[in-house]
């Protein structure tokens, strides 16, 4: 059996506020998804928060389940968010709104200050 490489997918996609960067990467059982704006990212449950915090950066995290993971960027759309950082707070991101409304804000927040 040969053996089979990991697998990284990127795609743009685009929102009413602007564009992002789609990406989701899977392995033997296991994978993440990810939405990449300026301002920050909404991913899956995968992220750490501390740290990213610590940096100043703005992550808003949603969490699949086993029945129903994060796969793709898209499964992000309508999963709700679980945890922010204070940079993602600081821009009106808040437990319960949709990864779609995360990403909104995210791409308000940077077309603002263009």
């Amino acid at each position: 059996m040969a053996e089979q490489l990991p697998r990284t997918t990127n795609r743009e996609l685009q929102f009413a506020n602007g564009t992002a960067i789609g990406i989701s990467n899977r392995w033997e059982r296991g994978q993440y998804c990810s939405i990449l704006t300026r301002a920050g990212i909404v991913g899956c449950g995968i992220y750490d928060l501390k740290t990213p915090a610590e940096f100043g950066q703005a992550i808003a995290i949603a969490k699949g389940t086993p029945a129903k993971p994060l796969v793709e960027p898209e499964d992000l759309f309508d999963a709700k968010i679980v945890g922010v950082t204070p940079q993602a707070e600081a821009l009106g991101i808040r437990p319960g709104m949709t990864g779609r409304e995360a990403v909104e804000l995210m791409l308000l927040a940077t077309r603002d200050s263009a």
